[in-house]
């Protein structure tokens, strides 16, 4: 039975970077051949070239011919091999972009998973409560800061017409200040400056005696 059906073989099943890998080495081998048979042909046309015709030059014409044909040959072969290893190339690029998506799908599915337990455990109500209690504490700040900066024994109503008066009054006085002069005395000081006008002028003998008494202790 084994030799009519053959058995089931237990290697690897090849990749497709496996088959470019294959396909790529025997285009190379190609390549080495079609280098070998163009040398060949170069030669050829080059005796030929120089050979006068006859049987000799028909029989060299006959052997490029050949070559030549071999060459066409193996350019076929080679086109076909490079379309096949193309057509392997982008089927691995789908598979590597198939292979992404999917990572990508895969990774979407668990973020969104792990959002739906991290969102399932927050409540919106209690959210809602924790801002109405912050802004009440807000509230009460502002009439703390308030409370402390009141300022004391200060009217609350205060007319404007009595601060524009006294504000004049402080104009009128700058301009007197100017007017005097910064040495000048002040006109509140001057009575106080000047001697007593209750005090009378000494006698003339007193004067007299007090020059002498100051003579004598000398």
């Amino acid at each position: 039975m084994n030799r009519l059906f053959g058995t089931k073989s237990n290697a690897p099943k090849p990749t497709l970077d496996s088959a470019i890998s294959n396909v790529d080495a025997r285009i190379s081998s190609i390549d080495v051949k079609l280098a070998a048979l163009n040398s060949e042909l170069a030669t050829y046309q080059q005796r030929l070239s120089k050979m006068r015709d006859g049987p000799g030059k028909t029989a060299l014409r006959q052997k490029a011919l050949k070559v030549l044909q071999r060459r066409k040959q193996y350019e076929a072969q080679r086109d076909q091999l490079a379309q096949q290893s193309w057509n392997m190339e982008q089927a691995a690029m789908m598979q590597d972009n198939l292979k992404n998506v999917m990572t990508t799908v895969d990774a979407m599915k668990t973020t969104t998973k792990t959002l739906k337990k991290q969102y399932g455990k927050i409540d919106v109500d209690q959210i809602e409560r924790l801002q109405d209690e912050m802004a009440d504490l807000m509230d009460i700040g502002n009439e703390i800061n308030e409370s402390i900066s009141r300022a004391y024994d200060v009217p609350e109503d205060v007319d404007e017409a009595e601060l524009d008066a006294e504000l004049e009054a402080l104009g009128q006085e700058s301009l007197l200040d100017a007017q005097i002069g910064e040495d000048a005395t002040p006109s509140f000081l001057q009575d106080e400056v000047a001697p007593p006008s209750f005090i009378d002028e000494p006698p003339e003998q007193d004067k007299d005696k007090v020059k002498e008494a100051a003579g004598g202790v000398g």
